[in-house]
């Protein structure tokens, strides 16, 4: 059954990436379906996100590192964990030459950070467990080349 255009409201053929009537562009979602090696893609893509080690191990083994979802959601991971490290070591460069920051406003920002962090882990597991390739600013852009 062909779908309503967000836009206008008219009705879309099946298959189609513009609406005739505005030309609106559709965005279509795809959603990872099957599975690889012994996992559904989908439990996979999730199970990259807990810690960097099976990111890694998803990247070295057969037929994980060549499932495009499994490898973008790998890739991500270890690109915002790398990101944390940088920001963290930033933090303590900041904290440590120059001294001026009271230590209430660095436990303040680190706590800042920490939440964001977890906040961004939950959401990206909870978007690999619908299917989705949910790309982080720059990260996910990196991720998905």
């Amino acid at each position: 059954m062909p779908d309503p255009c967000p836009q206008c409201g008219a009705t879309i053929p099946d298959k189609s990436e513009v609406c005739l009537e505005c030309g609106e562009e559709l965005h279509t979602t795809e959603r990872a379906q099957g599975k690889v090696g012994a996992l559904p893609r989908k439990t996979a893509g999730a199970v990259a996100y807990c810690t960097i080690v099976p990111a890694i191990i998803f990247l070295l083994l057969e037929p994980y590192k060549s499932d495009r979802f499994v490898r973008f959601h790998s890739l991500q991971c270890l690109g915002l964990w790398l990101s944390l490290f940088v920001a963290g070591f930033a933090m303590w460069i900041v904290g440590s030459v120059l001294g001026i920051i009271p230590m209430l406003a660095m436990l303040l920002l680190s706590t800042l950070i920490v939440l964001a962090a977890v906040v961004t882990w939950g959401l990206l597991i909870v978007k690999a467990l619908l299917g989705e390739s949910f790309k982080l600013p720059w990260i996910g852009e990196l991720a998905e080349r």
